[in-house]
């Protein structure tokens, strides 16, 4: 991590990839990723984490299976956050957006375990470096060294 500041519009911006998340920063032992999403993930389990979301843009929908079998749908839309308890089987969907999560570094974004082959468009991954770094936090940096920003 840079310790500048990301903004998380230019750093959405810097990539196209859905269900492919870049981490924009560490906090402890933990991940903030955002990621871009559309069409269905797949069905998947973290047992021993619960995963947190915060949707930035679009709408963003959980598919929960509860321990009978019994499925309930979560519609999260910009702005709405929502915590999947540790152990709950969980199917993200989207018709476009984007998406802020949070969760212990090394997570994968499958699960611990998942049903069925994994979808092409849904990265398997714990989690990208952000590749570019986004332009307002160098120029801000290097206008602080000059003194012109405040």
């Amino acid at each position: 991590m840079s310790g500048q500041p990301v903004n998380l519009n230019e750093a959405l911006a810097s990539f196209t990839d859905v269900y492919s998340p870049r981490i924009v920063a560490r906090v402890n032992d933990y991940d903030v990723r955002i990621a871009h999403t559309k069409g269905e993930h797949v069905w998947h389990v973290h047992e021993d984490t619960d995963e947190f979301f915060l949707v930035l843009d679009g709408q963003f929908d959980i598919a929960i299976r509860d321990a009978a079998g019994d499925e309930s749908a979560v519609v999260l839309r910009r702005g709405d956050t929502f915590v999947v308890p540790k152990g709950t089987a969980h199917r993200p969907s989207s018709s476009g957006g984007a998406i802020l999560m949070f969760e212990p570094s090394g997570t994968s974004s499958t699960g611990d375990r998942h049903e069925g082959d994994v979808p092409s468009h849904v990265d398997s991954t714990t989690g990208h470096e952000l590749t570019k770094a986004p332009p307002r936090a160098a120029a801000t940096g290097a206008a602080r060294m000059r003194g012109d920003a405040g």
